[in-house]
């Protein structure tokens, strides 16, 4: 959602520091960004529209703009920082983060939702309190102010956290004190630490140029850092609480986007990796899951967005190599089925950052219940993994471009393993991935681009395209109109091609763009007819096939790889939107609108 990244420590360029790490976390929001910083005992704020990857330090006028960047002096200094992506109010300076009180007493970044912040801000104003912004994150300053009147700074922050509601993280500074403190209840915050230095950030990306040693912070806990001297708290109890220093494998080069133009092309050819990491799983693990699946009284898999898509690919999956129903639903739509779960039922959540909040949700209403829960996530450090029974992560690496592509397959790749280990056939359904993720790596090749470029440009103009799709790959059709909605623009929407004769064909006119997408399956003829269909009123048909027909105006050819058909039917789609964002000048890393994890619901 939003990206918060903060220093204390002894180098003397602390705005510097966090401006920069801030760039590395601008996929997460990127409306506005804001610092803060602390300079002889007093706080000073500069906030900017648009993306902080365009703000050039070494060059920036800082005459009419309330800090400057110059040397700070005292011995521990400090920074806080926000690259935003707008919840609650509009996209201006003034709604950016940092957000203070009136005289800067108290000033803090923020990500997530205050829900109850309304009333809290009714009765602060009648506390005297004067606020300036539409934001929620302005009343947590505020509030933790109201308690400074009969309390330490920290204890202050203590009294605040009692009374708000909701997902939040948040990283505050007073002009009165030299700590530093920083909460999480529902969404990432991690600690990077160099000897008496700290990092804090939504993600470890943003601090990994410095160091690769951290803290976790788990949810429900504080820290407060003074003087080089870091404290952690449980936030129910405010009882101190022990962390060991986790040293982690990551590497700086794998969060870059190095010979490429961007993170999105870079995490589509990645795929030729990621593939085989996620087919590399504990064996034990994938066999225990699967078990759990087989004793299951129901299971239910859930995800957001594309992780929805890949659930709803992995009930098509069970059911085609398992002969197993498997329940899906989209985590904001989870709580409908709870009068159905019991202690005897399964949850299987898909996510890639492992914080979405509808997810989150739905895992703990599952909880409440006493359902098992199983998360395939790619970040074994996230919420969502630390609330799960069982863990199988999809090994994606940072998957930094918002429109997720790398990580898709991968948990693609991971419904399919457990679909054939609960069919007792997990030794032929690691084969056949194994030999797919083969396949693709001979499909990612420059003259694979330029064929995909031929349709991109014959396209580029149209205001509206469909996918179509069967069985597997109907769910795909719906994730490949959510990869060229994100990135191009296009209206773009996906059907299940047997639906189109009962309403959508009437969206048909001359020239309309149709992507089929066809596989070597029992479905193949009648999408075939279903395509058919539509070119006789007009359409424009794109086949996605291992074959070419003659239904086909332009053909874009994939393996044919039998159940791991949706695996090689999106990566043609994801290059397809990639190419069509280039080509009108989009930017297809940072698309309108859209932040890469939803911590809010």
């Amino acid at each position: 959602m939003c990206g918060i990244f903060s220093y204390y420590g002894k180098k003397k360029n602390a705005p510097e520091i966090v401006i920069e790490g801030l760039k590395r976390l601008e996929y997460r929001g990127y409306d506005s960004w804001g610092i803060a910083y602390k300079q002889d005992s007093e706080i000073h704020v500069h906030k900017e529209t648009g993306k902080i990857s365009e703000f050039k330090v070494e060059t920036a006028d800082f005459k009419d703009s309330e800090v400057s960047i110059g040397e700070v002096k005292e011995k521990f200094t400090l920074s806080i920082g926000h690259s935003r992506w707008a919840t609650h109010g509009r996209v201006n300076k003034t709604n950016s983060h940092p957000h203070f009180t009136e005289d800067k007493d108290i000033v803090l970044v923020h990500n997530g939702i205050f829900e109850n912040y309304s009333e809290v801000k009714a009765y602060l104003k009648k506390k005297g309190h004067k606020f300036i912004t539409e934001t929620d994150t302005e009343v947590i300053a505020h509030l933790i102010e109201e308690h400074l009147k009969t309390h330490d700074f920290l204890e202050a922050v203590k009294m605040a956290i009692k009374e708000m509601e909701g997902r939040f993280a948040f990283v505050v500074i007073s002009k009165n004190s030299n700590k530093m403190v920083a909460a999480r209840k529902g969404s990432p915050l991690i600690i990077g630490v160099k000897g008496k230095e700290y990092f804090i950030a939504s993600d470890i990306p943003a601090f990994l140029p410095h160091t690769n040693k951290i803290y976790y912070l788990d949810d429900n806990q504080l820290c407060s850092i003074e003087n080089g001297e870091i404290e952690f708290f449980d936030m129910d109890s405010f009882d101190p609480i022990e962390k060991r220093i986790v040293e982690i494998e990551l590497d700086i080069e794998s969060a870059e986007k190095g010979e490429f133009p961007h993170f999105m092309i870079k995490e589509i050819m990645e795929q030729k990796d990621t593939l085989n990491r996620a087919i590399n799983q504990n064996e034990d693990q994938i066999l225990k899951v699967a078990d759990a699946i087989n004793k299951a009284y129901g299971t239910y898999v859930v995800g957001c967005g594309t992780a929805g898509k890949v659930g709803m690919v992995g009930e098509f999956l069970f059911s085609k190599i398992a002969k197993k129903h498997i329940n899906f639903s989209f985590g904001s739509e989870f709580t409908s089925h709870k009068p159905f779960l019991t202690n005897k039922t399964l949850m299987i959540a898909i996510s890639q950052s492992g914080e979405t909040a509808d997810t989150l949700e739905a895992i703990e209403a599952a909880k409440e219940k006493g359902v098992k829960i199983v998360s395939i996530v790619n970040v074994e450090s996230s919420t969502m993994a630390r609330m799960s029974d069982i863990v199988l992560p999809i090994k994606a690496g940072p998957e930094k471009a918002v429109a997720s592509t790398k990580a898709t397959t991968s948990q693609i790749a991971i419904m399919t393993l457990l679909a054939y280990a609960c069919a007792g056939k997990l030794y032929e359904g690691k084969q056949l991935l194994i030999n797919t993720a083969s396949q693709i790596n001979d499909m990612l090749n420059p003259r694979y681009e330029e064929h995909i470029m031929g349709i991109a440009k014959r396209i580029q103009d149209v205001e509206s395209m469909y996918i179509i799709g069967r069985d597997v790959n109907y769910p795909i059709a719906l994730e490949s109109a959510i990869k060229l909605q994100e990135v191009s623009y296009i209206h773009a929407e996906g059907f299940a091609a047997g639906e189109l004769k009962h309403g959508p064909i009437a969206l048909i006119s001359e020239n309309t763009p149709v992507i089929a997408l066809v596989s070597n399956d029992e479905y193949k003829k009648e999408i075939l007819s279903n395509a058919m269909e539509v070119k006789s009123r007009g359409g424009y048909i794109i086949g996605v096939a291992p074959e070419n027909e003659d239904v086909f105006d332009f053909w874009i050819r994939v393996p044919d790889t039998g159940n791991t058909s949706p695996l090689v039917n999106i990566i043609p789609v994801q290059i397809l939107a990639y190419q069509l964002a280039v080509l009108r000048k989009n930017d297809p890393d940072k698309p309108r609108n859209l932040a890469k994890s939803v911590t809010v619901k």
